[in-house]
């Protein structure tokens, strides 16, 4: 065998891999996407002002982000703790406990929201009490707060188990063995490493809440200016046939979700590179 003859790989090559990966994209993210802005870009800037940023439509988008970025910063120390329960303990009802957490994504989103509309309401099993407290959960925007939480938790804690799982314990005893107290070993030497995977999974929880539609509308009540979803209101002006002031709509929630995502992005790379799992780069 002469020294410049190529080693057979078991894995395929660049050129075969980029080609799917550029395929897939090109038809699941690109093109997709390409003709929302398209069809947005036809509008005339009067037309695309009246309808993307009238006050109900920013009502909408509001709400939209509110109740989104709610449900995240609720799913992550929840997500954070239940994950950190199924795999650093042993109890009786672990692995039902570990199946039950993707539950909430299992279900059809439509089944999800009326389960919740129903056990929320002011005659539900849990609204009704609540109700008694003075607290309604139902068509208001802490129940769609609720909706969008359920969903978001299971994203937290599937990203945040691997790194759990597969993380030595040997740092942690170090850190015990120094004099670190639990909370010192857990902000200082666990909470670094992990907080890349538990930002992957707030974005998530985030990317899901903002264009959730079906888990939610069941609980909002859609009450416009007060329970009504920037998604609602894209579907709204679609069975109303006015594909332009949809188009209009989705392409500034669009917008919204990229710069939130790219700063989420920004943060994570961030906390990965200070928790020594990413290197530095020169750029």
């Amino acid at each position: 065998m002469t020294p410049h003859r190529r080693r057979r790989r078991a894995l395929p090559g660049l050129p075969l891999a980029l080609s799917i990966t550029a395929t897939g994209a090109l038809l699941f993210i690109i093109v997709p996407l390409a003709t929302i802005l398209v069809t947005a870009a036809r509008l005339s800037r009067g037309r695309f002002a009246a309808v993307a940023l009238n006050a109900r439509a920013l009502a909408a988008y509001r709400l939209s982000l509110v109740t989104a970025l709610s449900a995240t910063a609720l799913a992550a120390p929840l997500g954070l703790l239940l994950a950190w329960v199924i795999t650093r303990y042993r109890f009786p009802g672990r692995r039902l406990v570990d199946a039950l957490i993707d539950l909430p994504v299992a279900l059809p989103t439509a089944v999800l929201g009326l389960a919740l509309g129903a056990a929320y309401t002011t005659t539900g099993w849990l609204g009704a009490p609540l109700a008694n407290l003075g607290l309604h959960v139902a068509f208001t925007p802490f129940g769609i707060t609720l909706a969008l939480t359920a969903l978001g938790l299971p994203l937290v804690v599937r990203a945040l188990t691997p790194i759990l799982t597969t993380r030595p314990f040997d740092t942690e005893e170090a850190s015990a063995v120094l004099g670190a107290t639990r909370w010192q070993t857990f902000t200082r030497v666990t909470l670094p490493t992990i907080t890349p995977a538990l930002l992957t999974g707030a974005a998530l929880t985030f990317a899901r809440g903002i264009g959730e539609y079906g888990s939610v509308v069941f609980i909002a009540g859609n009450m416009p200016f007060r329970t009504e979803v920037a998604p609602l209101l894209i579907m709204t002006r679609i069975e109303e046939f006015d594909d332009g002031a949809a188009t209009a709509i989705a392409t500034t929630l669009l917008a919204v979700s990229l710069a939130l995502l790219f700063v989420i992005a920004r943060l994570e790379r961030h906390a990965a590179v200070r928790a020594g799992l990413r290197p530095r780069t020169t750029q």
